[in-house]
């Protein structure tokens, strides 16, 4: 496993960036989404959804963005993991990082994504609500999580 140790801060100059990680991300784990949809959100991410949260993000030794977090409020509004870098403990880090340094330990997650459903789920955290439209209105259901009290982030396993 290549271990990104390092968190940093993107700049305004890593959106470009970060938004092709976000598209690489949903097209590998969101196939209920339609393309119209998906080209809708990516330009939000890049011109509003960026901009509305504390950014984190990995990056590789050519200094590529491998993932990033977003938070707000004590929730973690995003986590996405360029695919090419899955299952190297990046989503890890990176929501260990959110809830030890920056005070997360909210999220919602699309209930048609079982993959990371199962990822927070084996991190400790459990559904405490629901949503039938996701936050554009839009008939994708959300699960609200939250991290169970006294549950101790899961290390690396």
């Amino acid at each position: 496993m290549r271990h990104h140790s390092v968190i940093h801060t993107p700049k305004l100059s890593d959106y470009q960036e970060l938004t092709r990680v976000w598209e690489a991300s949903v097209r590998a784990t969101h196939d209920f989404l339609p393309d119209a949809y998906i080209e809708l959100l990516k330009n939000l991410v890049l011109t509003r959804y960026l901009d509305a949260v504390m950014l984190i993000c990995t990056r590789d030794r050519r200094q590529r963005i491998t993932g990033f977090a977003g938070v707000a409020a004590g929730k973690i509004e995003m986590l996405f993991i360029d695919p090419e870098h899955r299952g190297q403990g990046l989503g890890k880090q990176l929501l260990r990082y959110a809830m030890e340094h920056l005070n997360a330990d909210e999220l919602d997650v699309n209930e048609q994504n079982p993959q990371a459903l199962g990822f927070y789920f084996k991190q400790g955290f459990e559904v405490i609500g629901r949503s039938d439209v996701d936050g554009m209105g839009q008939p994708y259901p959300l699960l609200h999580m939250r991290l169970r009290q006294n549950q101790p982030l899961a290390r690396n396993a």
